[in-house]
This record gives C-alpha cells, structure tokens and sequence, in this order.
C-alpha cells in the first residue's frame, strides 16, 4: 500500500444518505460493501457512472475471467496498487487462476513458465502502460486468439484499471480485512 491512511476516508454505514444505500447495497461482495465502493460514496454521480463502464469490464466483457484477471492483475502489479492487487488475487484465483500464475504475473511475459496465448496478454498489457499502444507484432500474435470485439475489450480493460489504479493509489483506498497483502 502506497498510503498508510486514506486520504478520502469510506463513507461508514451508519453515515449513508438514502441515495447512498440505493448506490451502495448491490455492491455487496464476500458480506460487506468494499472500501473502493464506500470511498467513491464521496462522489455518487461518478461513482455511478464509472460503475455502468466497471461492471461491462468486469461481468459483460467478451474476454474469459481468465484471461480479464491477467490483464487486471499486470496492471494492478505494474501500478503498484496493493488494493486492486488484492481483490483481483482472490477474483483471478476463482477464474482459474493457480498461485505460481499469480507469481508470474508479477514477472511478466519473460516468465518461461507462459505459453503464447497468455505472454500476449502480459505483453500488450505492458506497452499499453509503458507507451499508451500496443505493437504491430503483438496485436497481430493476439488476433491470432482474438476477436475484433475482444482485442477491444482487452485495450479497454488495461485503460478502466491503470485508471482505478490510479485513484486507488491517490485517495489511499485502504485493504479490505479479507484482501491479500502486495509482496
């Protein structure tokens, strides 16, 4: 974690406006409301706007889970982002991800251990954060596995978490109690 306190503190339960339980209560994920969704609570008109483009990304998306959590969680690793870390370690390991998967993720595509499929992933990831683009090379070994629609996907869900990386990061959304440690 890059901050030790938030810096925009979660709105506690007990604090809620109407239209803040109305915003809050579907968000309920392992039994409580998670931090990043109390924090956005401080800007209902975002918060429910980003949640229509979050929820394509994360539920509607043309990519498998599988793949989505590589993307997520290389962005999340590059970004430093314990928090977004954390949740998607635990989201990637019900989309079948394996813990020596995790591990390499945080190498990237170097790591010996990826077939082709999945070193494309890890590699578009990487220059879209590095240089806001993916190669010529790369997007056509990934539209050897891709659709049109899902090489669209892929961009738009490196861009939605670099983003949440970032306000993460910046407003100190703190671990949930459940939420997995960055090491």
């Amino acid at each position: 974690m890059r901050l030790t306190e938030p810096r925009i503190n979660p709105v506690e339960e007990s604090d809620w406006t109407e239209s803040q339980r109305d915003l809050l209560a579907p968000q309920v994920m392992r039994g409580r409301v998670q931090n990043i969704f109390l924090t956005l609570a401080n800007h209902e008109a975002l918060a429910k706007r980003w949640m229509v483009f979050a929820n394509h990304i994360l539920h509607k998306s043309k990519l498998s889970a599988r793949d989505r959590e590589i993307l997520i969680l290389r962005v999340g690793w590059l970004c430093q982002s314990g928090y977004e870390w954390g949740q998607h370690v635990l989201i990637g390991k019900k989309a079948g991800l394996s813990d020596l998967e995790i591990e390499a993720i945080k190498v990237g595509p170097s790591d010996p251990s990826w077939g082709t499929q999945d070193r494309g992933l890890l590699t578009a990831a990487d220059e879209l954060r590095a240089d806001a683009f993916i190669t010529d090379e790369t997007w056509h070994a990934l539209a050897a596995y891709y659709s049109q629609q899902q090489l669209m996907d892929l961009v738009f869900t490196v861009g939605q978490y670099q983003l949440v990386s970032m306000a993460l990061n910046t407003f100190g959304v703190q671990l949930d109690p459940d939420l997995p440690i960055m090491k």
